[in-house]
């Protein structure tokens, strides 16, 4: 019996890595619609238990003990990070969370090399390429994530860092990574210099994010969630096994897709999100030429004017943006709607690929607030409504709806498309101030004759709102 079940198991190993890679994909599938995003996450959840038992069983690991205590003891600590994190802070905690996952597989491969160099004193070619390429990508992954953790958190400027020779110490680097490797392979018992490759890697990851901010942050920590796949494909090399070759390849090429999202809703290249420090903050405006905030007016309402023109609209298309996350201003939005609605008008919401810090941020958090899934609409499908739109809400957005993105060509989001919130016939504007986005562009919109700004935070503001549309 204890024959036929070792002639079985190892096939059994690799259908049930068939059965995780089938989940995995599924789940990926269900995560591209808000409709179906947790479900897919319960399925990927699945896949990767699966995943996990087969490779302890493949592996005959016996201190199963101890397993299940770093199990139960990283499940604890995520729980209570899912739980705490505010959805603003979502960037944030995918960010932290992908270097560790960098870490991870520079520690495989680190501890991969000492196994075998070890035991047998040499290293084939074959596992000494992908011991250096799971600790440069891990390197890079580990330290540029948590460089981009703390410039979202605002713990440093999120303005690019920029010092003389940098490009030619980022090529030095480069090199002497490289060199290390060639020496590496061919002399695979010197520890010092797999310490120093390590030691370069974590500096190049540094050294790759540290000129980039503004708005172009959350691009890189999507970019930098793709080098997490690629590095875990790279540890799966290292180890011979097939399911984290697979879930790693998955990994990377859906953070690959996302940052290519990302780069198409700003109308920009990858190569120009890295290299153009873009969203400096320095002296670009959306205005034309010359302009100045001080040659400018703006119209400003209170609420019970904003909600008369609201009350009154035939139709009403909302835009949330990063102001409405920060305020936890969702479920007053959501009761506003519900109240126009009570008054016979038709509201739509107007969702911008990278409204909020990432791709479906906003998505999400009307989800949480059970806003039906069929008035949100996306950039393309509801830019053609805003000419027959009366009203135009927007909540916290600011450079997804600069219409200088269509005319100015000093501007640095010229080309970026945008919602075109300024064709509607009177368009309101709640935010706290007139301070820039998160680009540091001007917004031109808050100038327009048919735009009137409501000041104050999103939340207050739209409770004075729903207060005041319900005595229409």
């Amino acid at each position: 019996m204890l024959q036929d079940m070792n002639l079985w198991l190892p096939s059994g190993i690799q259908l049930s890595y068939l059965v995780a890679s089938a989940l995995f994909i599924l789940g990926l599938k269900k995560l591209g619609s808000p409709v179906s995003a947790r479900q897919g996450n319960r399925l990927a959840a699945v896949g990767m238990l699966v995943a996990i038992a087969a490779t302890l069983l493949d592996q005959q690991v016996l201190n199963y003990g101890l397993i299940a205590a770093g199990i139960g003891i990283g499940a604890a600590i995520g729980a209570v990070m899912a739980t705490r994190v505010a959805m603003t802070s979502m960037p944030e905690m995918v960010g932290l969370l992908n270097g560790f996952g960098g870490a991870a597989s520079s520690l495989i491969a680190i501890g991969e090399f000492w196994r075998v160099t070890h035991s047998s004193g040499s290293l084939p070619l074959d596992a000494a390429v992908t011991i250096i390429l799971s600790v440069l990508i891990g390197g890079i992954t580990f330290t540029g994530s948590l460089l981009a953790f703390v410039k979202l958190r605002g713990l440093i400027t999120g303005t690019p860092i920029t010092f003389p020779l940098q490009q030619p110490v980022n090529i030095t680097l480069v090199a002497a990574f490289l060199v290390g490797s060639v020496y590496l392979i061919l002399h695979p018992e010197s520890v010092p210099v797999l310490m120093g490759m390590i030691v370069l890697s974590l500096l190049l990851g540094l050294l790759f994010v540290l000129p980039i901010g503004g708005a172009d942050t959350p691009v890189v920590i999507s970019l930098l969630n793709s080098f997490s796949g690629l590095a875990a494909s790279a540890a799966g090399f290292v180890l011979a096994n097939n399911m984290l070759i697979i879930s790693g390849a998955l990994v990377g090429a859906s953070g690959l897709i996302l940052t290519q999202i990302m780069c198409k809703a700003m109308n920009r290249s990858i190569t120009n999100v890295l290299f153009s420090a873009f969203g400096s903050g320095q002296s670009a405006t959306g205005g034309a030429a010359g302009d100045s905030a001080m040659d400018k007016t703006v119209r400003s309402i209170d609420a019970e004017e904003g909600a008369m023109m609201l009350g009154y609209a035939r139709s009403v298309v909302i835009v949330p943006g990063y102001g409405m996350a920060v305020a936890q201003a969702q479920h007053a939005v959501r009761e506003l709607a519900d109240q126009l609605e009570r008054l016979g008008v038709d509201v739509k919401y107007a969702i911008h690929p990278v409204a909020g810090r990432m791709p479906g941020h906003m998505n999400v958090l009307l989800a949480e607030a059970n806003v039906p899934y069929p008035q949100l609409h996306d950039m393309d499908d509801i830019n053609p409504e805003f000419e027959r739109t009366d009203v135009a809400l927007v909540i916290g957005a600011n450079d997804v709806v600069n219409p200088a993105a269509r005319h100015n060509q000093s501007s640095p989001i010229y080309g970026m498309p945008i919602l075109e919130v300024d064709r509607a016939q009177h368009t309101i504007v709640i935010k706290r101030g007139m301070n820039a986005g998160f680009s540091g562009i001007e917004n031109e919109l808050f100038y327009k004759d048919k735009t009137a700004m409501l000041f104050g935070s999103a939340k207050e503001v739209v409770g004075l709102l729903v207060s005041s549309v319900k005595d229409l």
